[in-house]
């Protein structure tokens, strides 16, 4: 069911969608924000701008990397096995594939159609590419859903892999630039690109009534706030942010969702609060508004940075470990644009 107010917010209520799974692939090499601030050594000297900015304003201490270009679309895929081998599932089962990955080498055609291939899916399972910043993950949790309780789908894998070498390479290289003299507003505007890394993540939503070992799929609601599309933009040569403009918008949004979702959910105590993962400053604003328990909000962002829209998926992988039977989750996130999506999920 889809109810929508005046004032953009859709609330969604899923029937017979659960996760049966949702894994990681960790990227290999770590990359330190100390081993950066010595890359852009002579560049802070210049700018008259200390070291350990990366760790004391977003903390961020670190971020995984990939060893070559080819290495994300192998961890893609096996993320993508590892979340069918544990949702008890085969390549044959799947009805729909969806890559929601921001990074792609190519504008045509969609990364979605090479892991189709390397996953030996059947040539009834679509497939397609959902890009929508960092949100797109949840996004596809939706989408699947919504298919499932139509009785389009049976089985929907949703993939993520994420490369930020290339803007990590590029952002230095400019900060480093003599030639074109980057001042301190300029390496403020770059500064989020330095908090990117790697990693790839999976999921397999499929139908309740045949898996009552599922995690249910409440449902959840969205909210767009697209006269802040200009506030963050980035391609492969850099990723340029308003970072206060984008934290106020952001907070913003979430917050006219969070009181909108009051009418249809519950969702001050819940068990556990997955969020995107920006930085320590959007994390704890976020918290300080919604009043939410610290402790219930677990965080990946100190050791991996921001992993785009594979950060929430790797964060709720790794916090399963600590749920119980029939805990409550809440999923939020949020993407530039800006876009914002909170799923309920019942453990």
């Amino acid at each position: 069911m889809l109810q929508n107010s005046g004032q953009g917010n859709a609330t969604f209520h899923h029937r017979n969608a659960a996760l049966l799974s949702v894994a990681e692939v960790e990227a290999p090499e770590v990359l330190t924000s100390k081993d950066l601030d010595k890359r852009l050594a002579d560049a802070l000297k210049r700018l008259k701008l200390p070291t350990g900015l990366l760790q004391r304003v977003a903390g961020v201490k670190s971020r995984r990397n990939w060893r070559s270009d080819g290495d994300v679309r192998t961890a893609t895929v096996d993320a993508a096995r590892k979340a069918m081998d544990a949702a008890g599932i085969t390549a044959q089962d799947v009805s729909l594939m969806v890559n929601t990955s921001v990074t792609r080498e190519h504008l045509e055609p969609s990364v979605a159609v090479g892991i189709h291939h390397e996953l030996g899916l059947p040539s009834s399972a679509m497939n397609f590419d959902i890009t929508n910043a960092c949100l797109g993950f949840v996004n596809a949790i939706t989408l699947a859903s919504s298919m499932i309780d139509a009785g389009q789908a049976k089985y929907v894998l949703i993939v993520n892999g994420e490369d930020a070498r290339k803007v990590q390479d590029a952002t230095v290289e400019r900060i480093n630039s003599l030639e074109k003299m980057v001042s301190r507003d300029d390496f403020m505007m770059e500064f989020a690109s330095l908090t990117l890394g790697c990693g790839a993540a999976a999921a397999v939503v499929g139908p309740a009534d045949l898996h009552p070992e599922g995690h249910r799929i409440v449902g959840g609601v969205t909210r767009a706030a697209t006269q802040h599309h200009e506030l963050c933009v980035g391609d492969h040569r850099g990723m340029y942010t308003d970072a206060r403009g984008l934290l106020d918008g952001g907070l913003q949004l979430v917050m006219d969702a969070w009181e909108d979702a009051k009418a249809h959910f519950s969702w001050e105590n819940m068990d556990s609060y997955v969020t995107h993962q920006v930085s320590q400053l959007h994390t704890s604003s976020i918290i300080k508004a919604a009043r939410l328990d610290k402790k219930r909000v677990p965080v990946t962002y100190p050791e991996l940075g921001n992993v785009g829209p594979a950060s929430l998926p790797i964060t709720l992988a790794r916090e399963a470990a600590n749920l119980a039977r029939g805990a409550r989750v809440l999923c939020m996130g949020v993407g530039s644009g800006l876009n914002t999506a909170m799923v309920e999920l019942e453990w």
